[in-house]
């Protein structure tokens, strides 16, 4: 049974917006910063010394944040409760030499990031964004929002086969994409377009971190308008929830300290110095229990406390595929979010971290579905067991069923995102 509608049209209007808004991880750290900014919150320096005030705290690194709220009183023994979520969705990115063309055709060379359907990205007007790196070693985040590349594709006239063999893509060859004509292929043309188009000086660009974004705006989608279609739902739909219940508690009497933790780089193994396998959660949680006068007995005394939301999108029963599925276990969209187990620890969810989740959800009248994979079909991953094998913290593996995961335009329901974030306030007050 699917869970009753109780769509709530002004936080799935403010994810759609928070979808559009955030291109890149670089873009969707500093819209969740912005949105923490205006409760109260404040930046951190990793480079400064910290000092052990109540309040929310945040740490920008890259495209990653870490966010945290101290309450009046914390000790500095208090255990932490944290959701975790990742920034990078599966694209096309700019490589060190973008210009390239042929047959008069002037191209960008890209590579492809992560696990992308890569027939996803074929006809699709793409813009262009990121993060530019000046010659003084400042930043600055960019976006071209409008069509300006494309991946045309082959028309079937030229490959008969398609019908019959279906569809072959060579990475290298067939996914460059076009962004304009001309037999003179300049080095240094799009990064001369880039700083033209955003008022730098010629030569002022020294370094960068591009990838392409489907321009279409999200959309409510079905007959009842039901659905929810649009880009990069694995995983910002986690990172938006999980923002809007960390404002939430926040200023609130709780006995844990609550935690927004966003990584970077899950696509594609989470091993940066931004990502969940990297050192920086693990730093800024040490650094708040020394900076509240704690020792290594506190901090130990802490961690040992901690319960990680391993929060990542995951499969909604697929009604062409429903073979893929477990035959037992089918979440539907609007079902409530879903709990994620893999017995080989491809998820970090156990019996324990089941019951913390099952309360959350009680507690804030959310209903839950599971999740385990077809026995014969290979599991996916999260940042869940990462986290919890370096940090030695109970995590739990949840989510939001979706469909097209990994496509360049998923889909949802309306209900779950805020059924989603309802529990995480529940499990963040504890």
């Amino acid at each position: 049974m699917s869970a009753p509608h109780r769509f709530d049209r002004g936080h799935t209007d403010d994810l759609m917006s928070f979808l559009a808004a955030s291109p890149t991880p670089y873009h969707a750290v500093a819209n969740a910063a912005e949105r923490l900014e205006k409760a109260g919150f404040r930046q951190v320096a990793e480079t400064d010394a910290w000092e052990g005030s109540s309040g929310g705290k945040y740490v920008l690194r890259g495209g990653a944040i870490i966010a945290w709220y101290v309450p009046e009183g914390a000790a500095p023994h208090t255990p932490y409760r944290i959701v975790g979520a990742h920034t990078d969705s599966p694209n096309l990115r700019v490589k060190p030499q973008p210009d390239m063309g042929a047959h008069g055709w002037r191209q960008v060379a890209v590579e492809i990031y992560g696990g992308p359907l890569m027939n996803s990205w074929l006809d699709r007007d793409l813009g262009l964004a990121g993060r530019l790196t000046l010659r003084d070693g400042s930043t600055r985040l960019v976006n071209v929002d409008r069509p300006l590349l494309r991946v045309p594709q082959l028309a079937i006239h030229l490959d008969r086969t398609v019908s019959g063999e279906g569809l072959k893509l060579d990475k290298q060859r067939h996914l460059q994409p076009v962004w304009g004509l001309g037999d003179d292929v300049r080095g240094g043309d799009l990064i001369a377009f880039l700083e033209d188009e955003f008022g730098l000086g010629a030569g002022e660009v020294t370094g960068w971190d591009l990838m392409t974004h489907p321009v279409e705006a999200p959309a409510y989608l079905g007959r009842d308008n039901e659905l929810v279609a649009g880009p990069r739902m694995d995983n910002l739909l986690s990172v938006h929830a999980a923002t809007a219940a960390l404002v939430a508690v926040a200023g609130r009497e709780l006995p844990y300290i609550p935690v927004l933790a966003a990584f970077d780089h899950e696509e594609n193994g989470s091993q940066s110095d931004t990502g969940a396998d990297g050192p920086l959660l693990g730093g800024v949680l040490e650094r708040s229990v020394f900076a509240r006068g704690g020792s290594y007995e506190d901090r130990a005394r802490a961690f040992a406390g901690t319960v990680c939301l391993s929060s990542d999108t995951g499969h909604a029963v697929h009604p062409n595929y429903a073979e893929r599925h477990d035959p037992t276990h089918h979440p539907r969209v609007n079902g409530g979010p879903i709990l994620k187990v893999n017995v080989n620890n491809r998820y970090a969810t156990d019996g324990s971290g089941r019951s913390v989740w099952a309360a959350a959800c009680e507690k804030a009248d959310v209903p839950f579905q599971s999740f385990v994979s077809n026995n014969s079909m290979p599991c996916g991953t999260t940042i869940g067991p990462i986290t919890a094998a370096r940090h030695g913290i109970r995590t739990v593996d949840i989510g939001v069923a979706i469909l097209s995961m990994h496509s360049v335009r998923e889909l949802c329901g309306v209900d779950d995102p805020h059924l989603l974030a309802n529990a995480l306030v529940a499990f963040l007050e504890g």
